[in-house]
């Protein structure tokens, strides 16, 4: 059997393995793990156990606090991770510590202890930026540990909806594999260039316009320290970290044809979702250009000025990105004309499931339903995944041959 093993951090209501099981059934996650700090209610992980089985090996703790070396071997780790502060600092004979909650430092140690072959990880758009006073440090920092610990690195910023999805939401992901991998001597005679635009893990799963346009940088990954101190990148949106050596571009995708909002949108909508007259003037306020007077700290007055956003939202193109605060009385939530009765109205939990890509209902599992919106708002779009999964079954036959 080809031992296709799978480690699961920051689990959610599990993204990362409908999508890789609907690639391939015989994707087995030995271990999981969904843990939401400050919260007696745990309904992310107990929707997760309602799908998948409520067992020993999905386990609801603190990452930090669990020893690395009792999770089982894996040949591939996945997991979308919050962007923090990645800025790392000598805490004398501790050796090298980044800030404390960083959750990258707990990817770090299992990587450090369990050695997988394979990574999928995946980021906000931001995390190629930021710090925005030291651009590409925090970036810079978690390749210059990946390179340490014998990692070659591929990244790309992906539009679910240039790819055929039914939203416009742009993830960072990265794809690392160990040198010593027979995907990794593979790979090792080809240049940037051919990894970016042909030969690469992203190349083939998302296809991009041929470049030229490619900048070349290095890490010197020896010590993070003065890497955390110093390192700047600009860093495209696609890019290739090989033995401490950098190329990055701002690559072009291919289109596909996207889904239509519409296309996902339910009939017979209950009365509850739909906007009632009386709120019509606070929504048509937040949805409308806006220029107000603000002082701030020191005493400054300025103008905080924003443009006007579609209200309605349009139906016959893919949802804007969905955000955590969906449903609520927020600017960023989506209004649509409902397809029936074409009143105004939110949308619907059954519908923000369609839009990350998740089976109906998925989130129904007893939590409440502001909470099945902020599940869905910190999601990823499952057929992104499920077209990496495709690409994983063809490194996978040849890394671990029946």
């Amino acid at each position: 059997m080809i031992e296709k093993t799978v480690c699961e951090l920051f689990a959610g209501v599990g993204g990362f393995r409908l999508g890789l099981e609907h690639a391939a059934p015989d994707w087995t996650t030995v271990w999981a793990n969904q843990w939401e700090p400050g919260k007696k209610r745990q309904d992310a992980f107990d929707c997760y156990c309602k799908h998948f089985g409520r067992l020993p090996n999905h386990v609801n703790k603190d990452i930090s606090t669990i020893d690395k070396s009792t999770i089982p071997d894996h040949n591939l780790l996945v997991g979308g991770f919050p962007c923090q502060d990645y800025s790392v600092a000598r805490t004398g004979a501790a050796g090298i510590n980044g800030k404390k909650g960083v959750l990258w430092w707990q990817i770090r140690e299992i990587l450090e202890t369990k050695k997988a072959p394979f990574v999928l990880l995946e980021n906000v758009d931001r995390l190629l930026k930021s710090p925005s006073n030291q651009r590409g440090r925090d970036f810079g920092v978690m390749l210059a540990c990946l390179d340490q610990l014998g990692y070659s690195v591929e990244w790309r910023v992906v539009n679910a909806a240039d790819y055929g999805f039914a939203q416009r939401r742009r993830r960072t992901f990265i794809f690392a594999y160990r040198n010593d991998t027979t995907y990794g001597k593979t790979t090792d005679p080809y240049t940037h260039q051919e990894i970016l635009n042909q030969k690469g893990f992203f190349a083939n799963t998302f296809p991009i316009e041929q470049t030229q346009d490619i900048m070349a940088s290095h890490l010197a990954s020896e010590d993070l320290v003065a890497l955390s101190d110093s390192f700047m990148c600009e860093f495209g949106n696609a890019g290739y970290m090989h033995k401490s050596s950098i190329a990055t571009a701002k690559v072009i995708p291919i289109h596909e044809t996207p889904t239509k909002l519409k296309d996902i949108m339910q009939h017979d909508v209950p009365e509850k979702y739909y906007l009632t007259d009386e709120k019509m003037e606070k929504w048509t306020y937040l949805k409308g250009a806006k220029k107000i007077e603000r002082t701030a700290k020191n005493g400054h007055k300025y103008i905080f000025s924003e443009g006007p956003i579609a209200f309605p939202d349009p139906t016959d193109c893919p949802a804007r990105t969905m955000l955590t605060s969906e449903s609520t009385t927020n600017r960023s939530t989506h209004v649509v004309e409902d397809l029936d009765t074409h009143r105004l109205r939110l949308l619907t939990p059954l519908e923000a499931e369609r839009i990350q890509g998740f089976d109906d209902n998925w989130t129904d599992t007893g939590m409440s339903e502001r909470f099945r919106y902020f599940c869905m708002g910190n999601a990823l779009v499952v057929g992104a995944v499920e077209r990496m999964g495709n690409s994983l079954n063809l490194i996978f036959e040849k890394e671990f041959p029946v």
